[in-house]
Parts: structure tokens; C-alpha cells; sequence
């Protein structure tokens, strides 16, 4: 038996995962602002299912949160950061606090939450921690760049936090899913007032495709959580698990033109060298 503490724990992938770990006899702590939605899960698990309030927006809820945690279960094996949501709109449109908003829940709550947990786990000498990033956080849509932002900023977090502590005996992998047929697309935030300039653009396009049903989510949320879990399992786990065959794609279009446009500067950027 394994346990888990799970965030974003009452939808999409981090739901799939943990109503799998508790059908296969693992210990899960849940953690949502909207706990009820597990009530089901409750009276089947009963105790194998712990679940804590958390806002993920809040530093301070965060810290208790993982303490109480740590404390009630004095061992845990695997940490899923999975809160998080997504805001749709052209960056000139998008207010202040928006942006803000965004990168507190995504990019700061993820941080705190992975940073609460480490000593924890350092002193246990093991431990996984598992970030939910996105295809979004190895290439680019328009109408998605806070989004983006916020998944790029994860994973290069994860990509230093993993060098620090793999010696200690702490495994990072970044979770990078494709679309997938959850709820995400019904709590992503869109403006509702928007800019006629960007209608004919590739935010405007985006946005009529988005609206039309055009862009289909292949992803088996059930199949990926399955991934994930396993994924926990293995002794040298990746840094990146790939999930979905349009995340795939997308992902070696995107860095085969990077690497692309690198190998093209070799010789210009040599040139700059004292």
C-alpha cells in the first residue's frame, strides 16, 4: 500500500488517479477547496481516504495543510500537484488581477506546495513528487499565454528542484498530458468582453475553433491516470512522462524548430564569445 497526497483531487486527472489508487487499496489524501464532490468515494474507502480543505492560492493553508498531513499519516510515498486551471483571452485583454490570479494558482501554489513537502520527504530518505504540467509547458497556443507562462514557469522549477534532490533520494517527473475529455475546458476562464482588433487574428481564429467543438481531446483521463500511477512505480522514473499522442506530436514539432533555429546561431553565437 501506497500513500498518496493528491491536490486538484475532485476533477480530471487528479479524480481519475485517486478514485484508482483507492479501488487498488492505497491510502489517499485528498485535497480541494470543494471536498464534498468526494463523498462518493468516502462511504465506499471509508478511512483509506483522507481529505483536506486547500485552497492551493493560499501560502499559509498550504503549510497546514501538509503539515497536518505528514503528521496524521507520518509517511507519505507519492505527492501529485494536479491544482490548477486555465485562462483563455489575447494578453491585452486580460486585467491585472487575472494574470495574477493565474500565476498564484499554477505557477506559486505548485512552488509552495512541492517546497512544503520537502523536508517531509527528505527526512523519510524517499519520495516522488509529481507535477501536472501540459503540452502548454513545451510549446505554445495563441489566446494562452498566461496559461502557457505558468506551465513553462513549472517546469523549469521542476527541471533545478530535480538536480537538487534526486540525491536525496527524491524523484521529480513532470506530468505532460495532451488534451484529455475532462471538465477543463468548462472552468477555463475566457473574457467575456474581448477586442475586435485580435477577431481576425490567430486569437480570433482560436477562439471560433475552441467555441465550434474543432479541437477533439483524444486523451483517456482513466488511461493516463493509470500511466501516472505506474509511473510512481518505476525505480529511475522520467523526467517527463508524455501523455497522449497529440502531446507527442505536438511536442517534437515544437522542439525539432527550436533546435532547428539553435543549430542554425551556432556560428553567430561562437561570434560573441571573448
Amino acid at each position: 500500500m501506497q500513500t498518496w497526497l493528491i491536490t486538484g483531487a475532485t476533477s480530471g486527472l487528479g479524480y481519475a488517479t485517486c478514485e484508482q489508487l483507492l479501488a487498488g487499496g492505497n491510502r489517499v489524501i485528498a485535497c480541494s477547496r470543494s471536498i464534498e464532490r468526494l463523498d462518493d468515494l468516502q462511504q465506499i474507502h471509508g478511512q483509506l481516504l483522507l481529505r483536506k480543505r486547500l485552497n492551493i492560492d493560499e501560502p499559509i493553508a498550504i503549510r497546514s495543510v501538509v503539515s497536518e498531513a505528514f503528521a496524521e499519516v507520518n509517511q507519505i510515498d507519492v505527492v501529485l500537484s494536479s491544482a490548477g486551471y486555465g485562462l483563455f483571452g489575447a494578453v491585452e485583454e486580460l486585467h491585472q488581477d487575472q494574470i495574477e490570479a493565474q500565476l498564484r494558482t499554477n505557477l506559486l501554489g505548485s512552488i509552495l506546495l512541492l517546497q512544503a513537502c520537502l523536508p517531509y520527504l527528505r527526512a523519510q530518505g524517499f519520495g516522488r513528487l509529481l507535477q501536472v504540467s501540459s503540452e502548454s509547458g513545451e510549446m505554445s497556443f495563441p489566446a494562452l499565454a498566461l496559461y502557457q507562462a505558468s506551465k513553462w514557469g513549472i517546469e523549469g522549477f521542476c527541471e533545478g528542484l530535480r538536480q537538487e534532490v534526486e540525491s536525496l533520494g527524491l524523484h521529480v517527473t513532470l506530468i505532460v498530458p495532451g488534451r484529455v475529455a475532462t471538465r477543463f475546458d468548462e472552468h477555463v476562464v475566457k473574457q467575456r468582453q474581448t477586442l475586435s482588433a485580435y477577431q481576425g487574428s490567430t486569437v480570433g481564429n482560436y477562439r471560433r475553433l475552441l467555441a465550434m467543438g474543432k479541437f477533439p481531446s483524444p486523451g483517456c483521463v482513466q488511461k493516463m491516470a493509470t500511466a501516472i500511477i505506474n509511473c510512481a512505480t518505476i525505480t529511475q522514473p522520467p523526467r517527463r512522462l508524455i501523455l497522449g499522442s497529440d502531446a507527442y506530436k505536438n511536442i517534437q514539432r515544437a522542439l525539432s524548430q527550436r533546435l532547428h533555429e539553435l543549430e542554425q546561431q551556432r556560428d553567430s553565437a561562437a561570434r560573441t564569445d571573448r
